[in-house]
């Protein structure tokens, strides 16, 4: 049975470092799929994108560790 998590995925094109919340569902181990969700393209871009599989790891940010979105997992 698969869970609904919270992850955190990079956004491009920005002037400092920002993480955008986003659902996603735990597929297996460390890898999730993030899932439809409102994403305005015209005013961001996510590293990752809603229907991508990404792995995701525990990562230290500045407000604290969070999963974080790494790499795509369906390649």
């Amino acid at each position: 049975m698969s869970s609904t998590v919270e992850i955190y995925v990079y956004l491009e094109d920005e002037n400092i470092d920002v993480w955008r919340p986003v659902l996603a569902e735990h597929i297996a181990e460390n890898t999730y799929r993030i899932l439809e969700q409102s994403y305005n393209r015209s005013d961001e871009h996510w590293r990752f994108e809603p229907g991508d599989k990404v792995v995701c790891k525990m990562t230290k940010l500045s407000e604290g560790e969070f999963l974080v979105a790494v790499e795509n997992a369906s390649g």
